[in-house]
């Protein structure tokens, strides 16, 4: 099977983070991927990684003669992506308003902080501002030390917001070629990452308007969290849902069949301490290594705590291809993070190492391209009306809590009909918020009736979605393989935790079994317990926007080529993604360190948040900022720093001693003035009910048939020409059976099937929580 994206030309133009993970995203699939350097760029240990599998060039765009190079090859491009400053490309006359008549096919890719029409748009978007900007700064309920202050942010290595523009941005370039294919022109795609950081938000900022955001709760029900085993080490348990069936197994498997019988004592909050308190017990009472076997056996979720280090040399994640090895040319044999989207039966694909020394070796063969032929490609695709990227296209949904719902509800957003199947008499998670916009059936596929229906919906569908756990849907005979001998032009979708392939690929797992075993959990705690990364689900929503993407990927090579194909993606591979600046590693490859654990405020005291007279804000700029830092009304003291490498801990004391004299919405218009980033810590309901936010989308109000008025994300990819709509409010689960049934023309089964329980239309359980 060619890669997916064999033929497609893509032109980096450079920037931050989230650029050269989306480009790493796209080349990892088959695009061919020239990456632009500014002279004098210095390579950092997780370039390995993100600017593996692509060519490179040292263009000075201050120089007419090379920015005349840079022009003419991204009109040749099909794919253009920039993570610079808003400002930057125009001035260069490489904007998409500069190139877009010359080259009305490209896609063209920007990743700014804030969005143009925001009125921080040129506000610098240091992963800090950003966080502060959307309440990313928060220690997840249940996961703070004692005595810790509620109103202090926390502040995290992990570049979320980036890593979610880099997603979301793939995801749009991939639809905007799929729409390419029918109209033959292309179109700008943007996410700012103070926009992408709204889908990582998910179901913590869905509710019902009159109730408010809700205080987000602790996972520990039926004993879910972290214990410490006999080692020392810990393991993460989480028996997830309103069954307590997870829970069973384990005391059962455990060798306490007595506690397993009698677990409807443990109820209430005094009930459900004492769980904890005899899980505490019955965890000490053997090794890490010991539980992590047991659960698997058990078949619940429970994952030992590793180190990033450990999960980079554990043997399910290279046999699994969530971490490959290859000889970079600077440091050698590497380990790293692989491909985020796996082709099932193809293989992992050997990766394919950054270019080789000298940086630009690669300067004559791709300059001597561009003088080839200086005019753009012909425009792919037939003229046609542009209307968004899957319209017209059926998903089909079997997916469960986050990810996988996720995954279809943005499918349903870039235009596709999407009918979300659920078991029947379970109660489904989040429903308002990740199935909205979908005909909801409550179908049990498991039972020979159900499955006839289940293969009707598939004939005329061209995506399915799943995230059975690995085993099961072949076990029911509607499997990926099953799914393509009946239905060769679909594309399969899987995800799961651990992965398709390896010996971890049965077992369960959610977002803190993925967090615990590749060595999120450890990095959020640093030198203390480890606890759980961040208040919003990184790894769940993370997943669903790469599944989307895989999915989007696999209707594009079925547009160029005819052929379904079925794909994967797993928890632990976005995990892997998320932690790319500290998942390279090997003999060559220096050591590094990092702020981490609950307490950490930064990367250093110029890019972090301080306290206030009255709260905290967000200070983002770099050491050569000094003097405009110096020149603002109140930091006087600082031109003292001017010059010299400063003491950081005696210029963090001086920042800290400065900041408390004044108020936070003091000081950021000062900041911002001064062309530094800055911005106040907002909480979750600052965020919602955020006036531009609001304004473009970002947040938006529906009208439930159930509960009135609720609240929550939009959409957050931007298409120029076929934007993305939001979904039409979610009704309760099941609610759609009559019209998913009639669809198929077997709207005269419906009674037979709810009489044989495998429909059910009666007794609905509800869209949003009760109160």
């Amino acid at each position: 099977m060619a890669e997916l994206l064999d033929g497609i030309r893509v032109v980096d133009l450079g920037g931050r983070l989230a650029g050269r993970l989306a480009t790493t995203l796209l080349a990892d699939q088959g695009a061919d991927v020239i990456h632009v350097d500014r002279p004098g760029t210095v390579d950092v240990p997780a370039d390995a990684f993100l600017l593996r599998a692509r060519r490179r060039v040292t263009l000075d765009l201050t120089d007419p003669t090379e920015r005349a190079v840079a022009r003419r090859l991204a009109v040749r491009a099909d794919v253009v992506v920039q993570n610079l400053r808003p400002d930057v490309p125009a001035r260069f006359g490489l904007g998409y308003e500069d190139l877009r008549e010359e080259a009305p096919h490209l896609v063209y890719l920007s990743l700014p902080g804030f969005p143009a029409d925001d009125p921080r748009h040129a506000v610098p978007g240091w992963e800090c501002v950003v966080d502060a900007a959307t309440a990313n700064c928060r220690i997840r309920a249940g996961e703070a030390p004692a005595g810790w202050d509620p109103e202090r942010p926390t502040y995290s290595a992990v570049p979320v917001a980036s890593n979610f523009a880099a997603f979301l941005g793939a995801t749009g370039v991939a639809a905007a070629l799929v729409e390419r294919c029918r109209s033959g022109r292309g179109q700008h795609v943007s996410v700012p990452l103070s926009d992408a950081v709204f889908e990582a938000v998910g179901d913590a900022g869905g509710y019902p308007s009159a109730r408010g955001v809700p205080t987000q709760k602790a996972l520990r029900a039926n004993g879910s969290g972290t214990y410490r085993s006999a080692d020392g080490r810990y393991v993460q348990f989480n028996p997830i849902g309103a069954s307590r069936r997870f829970l069973s197994w384990l005391l059962d498997a455990a060798g306490h069949p007595e506690w397993a019988a009698s677990s409807d004592r443990w109820t209430g909050a005094e009930g459900e301490a004492a769980l904890r308190a005899l899980l505490g017990d019955l965890f000490a009472t053997r090794t890490a290594a010991e539980w992590e076997e047991l659960g698997a056996r058990a078949g619940v979720p429970l994952a030992v705590v590793r180190t990033s280090r450990e999960w980079l040399r554990t043997p399910h994640s290279h046999s699994s291809g969530s971490i490959v090895s290859m000889v970079d040319p600077v440091f050698g044999p590497t380990l790293m993070p692989g491909t985020a989207v796996e082709v099932v039966g193809a293989g992992e694909r050997p990766a394919r190492p950054r270019p080789r020394r000298p940086r630009d070796a690669d300067r004559r063969a791709v300059l001597a391209e561009s003088a080839a032929d200086p005019r753009p490609p012909e425009p792919p695709g037939r003229a046609g009306e542009r209307r968004r990227p899957l319209a017209g296209l059926t998903v089909l949904d079997l997916t469960q809590v986050l990810a996988g719902p996720t995954s279809a509800r943005l499918l349903g957003e870039l235009g596709a009909s999407v009918v979300k199947i659920n078991a029947p008499h379970r109660g489904v998670y989040a429903h308002g918020v990740v199935n909205r916009g979908k005909d909801s059936i409550l179908l049990d596929v498991e039972r020979e009736p159900g499955r006839r229906v289940f293969w009707a919906l598939a004939e005329q569908a061209d995506v399915v979605v799943a995230n059975f756990t690995p085993g099961t849907a072949e076990r029911y005979g509607i499997g990926p393989a099953h799914v393509l001998a009946r239905c060769p032009g679909i594309v399969h979708v899987s995800v799961s935790c651990y992965g398709a392939t390896g010996p971890w690929a049965r077992g369960r797992g959610y977002e803190t079994q993925a967090q615990a075993a590749t060595g999120l959990m450890a990095r959020a705690g640093g030198a203390g317990p480890p606890t759980v990364l961040g208040p919003y689900n990184l790894l769940d929503y993370g997943t669903g926007v790469l599944a989307a993407y895989a999915a989007v990927l696999g209707v594009l090579h079925r547009e160029r080529t005819g052929a379904g194909c079925a794909l994967a993606t797993s928890l632990v591979r976005t995990a892997g993604h998320h932690q790319a600046a500290f998942l390279v590693d090997g003999a060559g490859v220096p050591s590094s360190t990092e702020p981490a654990g609950p307490t950490a405020l930064g990367e250093h005291p110029l890019h972090g948040f301080h306290r206030t007279a009255d709260g905290w804000l967000a200070l983002g700029a770099a050491p050569e900022d000094l003097p405009r830092l110096a020149g603002v009304p109140g930091l006087a003291e600082l031109a003292a720093f001017e010059g010299a490498e400063p003491d950081q801990e005696k210029l963090a004391a001086v920042l800290g001693e400065l900041f408390l004299r004044r108020r936070a919405d003091d000081w950021v218009p000062d900041l911002r003035a001064a062309g530094v980033g800055a911005h106040r810590v907002l909480g979750l309901s600052e965020v919602m009910a955020d006036p531009a936010a609001r304004a473009r989308g970002r947040v938006v109000t529906q009208t439930s048939e159930e509960v009135g008025e609720v609240t929550l994300p939009g959409v957050t990819i931007g298409l120029s020409d076929t934007p993305l709509r939001t979904g039409a409010p979610a009704r309760r689960p099941g609610a759609d059976a009559e019209r998913v049934l009639a669809a198929v023309g077997l709207a005269d089964s419906l009674t037979d099937l709810e009489r044989a329980w495998v429909v059910q239309t009666r007794d609905l359980p509800p869209a949003w929580p009760p109160v």
